[in-house]
């Protein structure tokens, strides 16, 4: 019996549909008769399918007899796990993907703040030419970098700063070593990592225990000359205690890829500091990202096949 996956039309905020569907359909798991893979842009087409591949959740989901839903990120806080599993649906993510992408995005972050690097983007689209204060630039080498969550997207991040020369501690649930982590401490151990970093990057799921991690307590208690980074997700910060932070100068900058609310609101003061990097969600952007997606659905599909369990199943 022909199994079908099919393609959502909301993969499209990341990378075409059709991408997808060809390089689903060229792995070897998918390529034999018993499977096929189509688009999946509309209640028939979405009715058809065995299985799906998306970006964002939808209710129909529910009720359009799914066995398994593929999530193309990381994260699946969207998506009602109770209702899931109380329809029988399996859940898969994509983690274990984006490490590389994120470490170099966080790279980038820091070496803009470190080197000044947006301050003369944004003078070249004036046309100005000036120096910064000599004192404004600074080396990330013998700088300190708190990473909060060390799942794959933090040792991602871990492996750059340690490559840039940067003194890393961690922090994690269980405060296990972790490689190019210099030292790691428990989740309980936050403040004070906090409290000694020069930059604290921010790569843990959301969870009902990490909403609000970093409100205005963890702000309070970074550094002036601080820089906080989101590569998680927006509601793990107080957005509200961010920008009274950054109006009140008690930190120097952030660099967000994620918010509260997405797409950023125009209103949102964040856009109008000159020491925030706004970036759209895009830190986990490749363009292999539809081929690497692939090749955990096509895990998943031989899992399938042989009576195993899926890849990366969180449901």
């Amino acid at each position: 019996m022909t199994f079908t996956l099919g393609v959502h039309d909301t993969v499209d905020a990341v990378f075409p549909p059709e991408v997808l569907v060809d390089a689903l359909a060229n792995t070897p798991a998918a390529s034999g008769t018993d499977v096929r893979v189509v688009p999946a842009g509309d209640t028939d087409a979405l009715a058809a399918c065995d299985a799906l591949v998306t970006f964002a959740y939808d209710g129909a989901f529910l009720d359009a007899g799914l066995e398994w839903i593929h999530s193309i990120q990381t994260g699946v806080d969207r998506f009602p796990f109770d209702d899931l599993e109380g329809a029988g649906i399996a859940l898969t993510n994509s983690t274990g993907i984006h490490g590389d992408a994120i470490g170099d995005t966080v790279a980038g972050y820091m070496l803009s703040f470190a080197r000044r690097l947006h301050v003369y983007r944004d003078q070249q689209r004036d046309r100005e030419w000036t120096w910064p204060a000599f004192d404004e630039p600074f080396s990330l080498a013998g700088e300190r970098l708190c990473v909060v969550g060390l799942g794959v997207l933090g040792r991602g991040i871990a492996s750059r700063a340690s490559g840039l020369g940067m003194d890393v501690v961690g922090v994690r649930r269980t405060p296990t070593p972790v490689a190019n982590v210099d030292e790691t401490v428990g989740r309980d151990g936050l403040a004070d990592a906090i409290a000694d970093a020069r930059f604290v990057a921010l790569a843990l799921p959301l969870t009902s225990e990490t909403a609000g991690l970093i409100g205005e307590a963890e702000l309070a208690s970074m550094r002036e000359d601080a820089y906080l980074i989101n590569v998680a997700r927006g509601r793990i910060v107080d957005e509200d205690a961010l920008v009274a932070a950054l109006d009140e100068g008690s930190i120097a900058g952030a660099a967000l890829d994620t918010f509260e609310t997405e797409p950023l609101p125009e209103a949102s003061p964040l856009w109008g500091h000159e020491e925030v990097i706004v970036t759209p969600h895009a830190a986990a952007a490749h363009g292999e990202y539809a081929d690497r997606v692939a090749e955990i659905v096509a895990e998943s599909l031989r899992r399938r096949a042989a009576g195993e369990g899926y890849a990366n199943r969180v449901v």
